[in-house]
């Protein structure tokens, strides 16, 4: 300290250089320097100038979308373009009617997805900024406060117990400081930081010890440092660089649908040239040919797709929200459902984030198991292997006693709820004293302290004095290898015997391995002489009580949760900074590893020299352990090359990048931070593993009733398809006009398609494998679904309209009971379109009322068109008898034949396993 500059020189006047690299890797002094600082820190006009040259101290904060822009994003879409397309169409030739029905569609469609995209986006807004906060500083010779934003390099910063870190600092001094860096490194361990060292420039983040972090936060002790970085250039502005000028992958339904849409268009026109090519070589006049094209088109485009998509995902977005997962994109409900592979962080993930006793050593005994987890004191501690006698019972008695006396911390009930503060570690035992039933206020009360010697990170142990009856005892608690020479005896059950330091360091090397922090417990009965200070001189011929391992638990449902991932097909791999022995008994523990062969560590990572190399380790790898941000983004890269759709979950600002590289990040939103809320599509409520698979489950619902719907309307589309060419290549008029076809396609079956969006689960969604990446949404089973149908329909229609027009109706008649023929098939077919494999017969109707009321709906819709004079006029069509109806009927059910046919056809191939008459969620 003597070196550093206290006035003078460059000092606070001088003109600072460029920021330092890496400061963890250089002496203090020369940064002082380089800053061109003093450790009195600068001056307030200094501190303007600086401002000025580095800016604020502050990250880039994405601004709302506003509604208007939300409104115009609705518009962006491949189908849309076709049905904007369509529409100007119809105003150029002037057929006002359709033009004025596909636009009616496309505004329906805006302001149902503006309303949902607005709704989720104010749910998901972040109640408090990451890094704007208050911080002291030294300025002018004196200590003030200042706006953390108005921090600049070379301000000496002042830290304590409790304060969030605005900047990364280089230490000068330190006095038992512990900072957690959990939400930048994803270690759950809180760090203990020194002054006095210099490190490799190649170390990693969670070991600069000489350094603080902005973002993170001072668990206790104090310090005073010089900052070295601000804003952007911090290691969390770099991840928050990588979030704004990273590329997001497409969701998954937004792929397929893009697929869908130019195979749509592509029909479309070529359907179009060859029916003009026949009409024209027919002598049909110019004028007629643009009408057909355009009922060809309005039959083939699925005009209510977007309306019905877009309830679709908003009805999953509400049934997630109902199972704590809220949506922040509508595209992103069904995104977690297609995906492959969940890259999911450890830390407040899969684990509750808060420091467990787990096991109780005794030396020379089986362990103890001590159950729950977390800062609630609910479980038990039971010995593994035998019941315990008295003889245990007092010893572990004696070694909660002597945790509880040599602690800071505090466990106690506040407004029904429990609460705690201090350390983890000495929060961690009071909870195991208290499953113990040994609570911290009686147990002071009874054995009064005298003196104590506080823990500091240098010592690496804390120890009291306390009045126990008439003597005067010492407890202590520390590092295993701290208190090993301190202790001549160790304890077992009854008594207490010579230490045996083999054995001892043989069950500590046990607990290591386990991933387990270990901690060792003491206590003697020695005192210091009158006179003399209770120090650590006097911590000598001790009787070791046991070991205490620790661990981050993982959450009770978490096992579940990844075990239902596997059988449903999804590969779960765990992406942790944590060090790789923790790591790995975790993941043990969740059952995604059996081998170490099965981790990969960040320094393997690093050593990779080509995508390849990181390819092939990324495919043998189920726990990626020790890594930097920077390699969270290579691995989710990694895994999309391989070929699959990522979900990446996690909580800390160090998951940002990855989670919006991934096809869909998901943010814990009540221990996330800010950066990782707002750069993920889907947020957990809970912050509970389960409730991705939630999520999953959810997910794959909805993107099974949006191919239902998709059913629906194309195999409707291709059947008037049919209905035409038939028309066209037999000589015979239009079978239904343009305006007929926009009434079949978007209202009556438009409420349908709308209704059979709100379809419940089949009950076996966690039993199927996800969908390959590359399979279409129509895959083999729906295209012979549509041809199977639009045959059926189309000739039926078709043979219906000829034989009127045989049998002397006009034209116009014969359009008349065509279409409520046509509508009477889209009744009956929307309840073929619940299930590719369900017989309609075994799946209740009841299970979606809004379905069956919808169908009546529709039904009754066109018959009081019928009869509506206006509406009449305008579509061309008449009432008709009751007969006449229950002929049409009749006709109609054919459809129903033919599709349960072809899923008995399914379930006697084998392609779709035996659920034709066995619902798996029941009728």
């Amino acid at each position: 300290m003597n070196a550093r500059k206290e006035h003078g020189g460059q000092g606070a006047e001088g003109y600072p250089g460029p920021l330092p690299e890496s400061p963890h890797a250089k002496h203090v002094d020369a940064i002082i320097d380089q800053l061109a600082t003093t450790t009195q820190g600068i001056t307030s006009a200094e501190a303007v100038s600086r401002l000025k040259q580095y800016g604020s101290n502050s990250l880039p904060q994405a601004r709302p979308t506003s509604l208007a822009m939300i409104f115009a994003c609705q518009f962006v879409s491949p189908l849309i373009y076709v049905l904007v397309a369509a529409a100007i169409f119809s105003i150029v030739i002037q057929e006002w009617s359709d033009a004025a029905f596909i636009s009616g569609v496309l505004l329906i469609n805006a302001i149902i997805g503006t309303i949902q995209e607005f709704s989720a986006q104010r749910a998901a807004t972040a109640l408090q900024q990451l890094v704007v906060t208050r911080s002291r500083v030294l300025r002018d010779n004196d200590t003030c406060e200042i706006n953390a934003e108005n921090l600049v390099p070379g301000d000496m910063l002042l830290l304590e117990s409790g304060e969030k870190i605005p900047a990364d600092v280089r230490l000068l001094t330190s006095h038992d400081l512990e900072v957690d860096e959990s939400l930048l490194t994803g270690e759950s361990v809180a760090v203990h930081k020194r002054d006095d060292n210099v490190l490799p420039a190649d170390t990693f983040i969670g070991d600069r010890s000489n350094m603080v972090f902005a973002g993170t936060m001072v668990n206790r002790g104090r310090g005073i440092g010089v900052v070295v970085a601000t804003a952007l250039s911090t290691e969390l502005g770099n991840i928050a660089t990588e979030v704004i000028h990273g590329v997001s992958a497409k969701p998954p339904l937004l792929v397929r649908m893009q697929r869908f849409t130019h195979r749509i268009a592509i029909i479309v026109g070529l359907a179009a040239l060859l029916m003009a090519v026949v009409s024209l070589s027919r002598g049909m006049p110019f004028a007629e040919i643009f009408m057909l094209a355009v009922a060809l088109a309005v039959s083939v485009i699925p005009e209510g797709l977007p309306v019905a998509l877009t309830v679709a995902l908003a009805i999953g977005m509400r049934r997630m929200a109902r199972r704590n997962v809220i949506i922040r994109r509508l595209i992103a409900v069904e995104a977690l459902g297609s995906c492959t592979y969940i890259a999911t962080d450890k830390t407040g993930t899969l684990t509750v984030n808060e420091l467990t006793v787990r096991r109780i050593q005794f030396p020379n005994r089986d362990s103890w198991k001590v159950s729950g987890e977390g800062m609630v004191p609910a479980g038990e501690i039971i010995p593994q292997g035998k019941t315990a006698g008295r003889e245990e019972r007092a010893l572990l008695e004696r070694l909660c006693l002597s945790s509880i006396l040599t602690n800071d911390g505090f466990l106690g009930t506040r407004d029904d709820q429990w609460t705690h503060y201090g350390d983890a570690v000495d929060v961690a035992l009071l909870v195991m004293a208290h499953k113990a039933g040994i609570v911290k206020a009686k147990t002071i009360s009874a054995f009064p302290e005298i003196s104590s010697i506080p823990f500091e990170s240098e010592r690496l142990f804390s120890a009291s004095l306390n009045q126990v009856g008439d003597r005067r005892c010492m407890f202590v608690k520390g590092a295993f290898e701290k208190l090993l020479p301190m202790c001549d005896t160790m304890a077992v059950p009854g008594q207490e015997i010579v230490i045996d330091v083999t054995s001892l360091e043989q069950q500590a090397n046990e607990l290591a391995c386990q991933g387990y922090r270990v901690l060792a417990i003491a206590s003697g009965e020695r005192e210091p002489p009158p006179g003399e200070v209770f120090s650590e001189q006097h911590l000598h011929g001790l009787t070791l009580l046991g070991l205490v391992g620790m661990i981050d638990p993982l959450r009770p449902e978490a096992q579940q949760a990844v075990t239902t991932c596997r059988e449903a097909g999804i590969e779960v791999a765990m992406v942790t900074g944590d060090h790789p022995a923790t790591a790995f008994a975790i993941a043990k523990e969740l059952g995604l590893a059996e081998h170490e062969d099965h981790i990969v560590t960040g320094p393997q990572l690093r050593a990779t020299t080509s995508h390849d190399e990181i390819d092939q380790l990324t495919r043998r790898a189920h726990v990626f352990a020790r890594v930097e941000p920077s390699q969270k983004l290579d691995i989710v890269h990694s895994l999309q090359r391989n070929g699959h759709f990522v979900a990446v979950s996690g909580d800390g600002a160090n998951d940002a990048p990855a989670l919006k590289a991934a096809q869909v990040g998901v943010a814990m939103g009540k221990s996330g931070t800010d950066v990782a809320r707002e750069t993920a599509e889907i947020i957990i409520t809970d912050d509970n593993f389960n409730s991705i698979v939630s999520g999953v489950e959810e997910g794959r619902i909805s993107y099974s009733n949006v191919r239902k719907v998709i059913f629906l309307l194309i195999s409707t589309g291709a059947a008037e398809l049919v209905l035409f060419a038939l028309a066209l290549f037999t000589g015979l008029p239009l079978p239904l006009l343009a305006v007929q076809l926009l009434w079949l396609n978007l209202v009556t079956n438009g409420i349908q398609d709308v209704a059979l969006a709100f379809e419940p689960g089949e009950g076996d969604e966690l039993r199927q494998h996800p969908r390959s990446p590359r399979e279409s949404i129509f895959n083999r089973i729906m295209i012979e679904r549509v041809i199977s149908s639009a045959l059926v329909i189309g000739i039926v229609a078709f043979y219906l309209f000829q034989t009127l027009l045989d049998w002397g109706y006009t034209v116009e008649q014969a359009r008349n009971s065509t279409l409520l023929l046509m509508v009477l098939f889209e009744n009956v077919h929307v309840f073929n379109c619940r299930s590719e494999t369900l017989s309609i017969f075994r799946h209740s109707p009841l299970r979606n009322r809004i379905l069956l009321f919808g169908t009546a709906t529709a039904q009754l819709i066109h018959i009081g068109a019928m009869y509506t004079p206006w509406i009449r006029d305008v579509l061309d069509i008449q009432p008709v008898s009751i007969e006449h109806w229950f002929q049409l009927l009749g006709l109609a059910l054919t459809v129903t034949l033919v599709m349960e046919a072809h899923k008995l056809y399914l379930v006697w191939c084998g392609r779709t396993g035996a659920r034709y008459l066995c619902p798996p969620g029941g009728a």
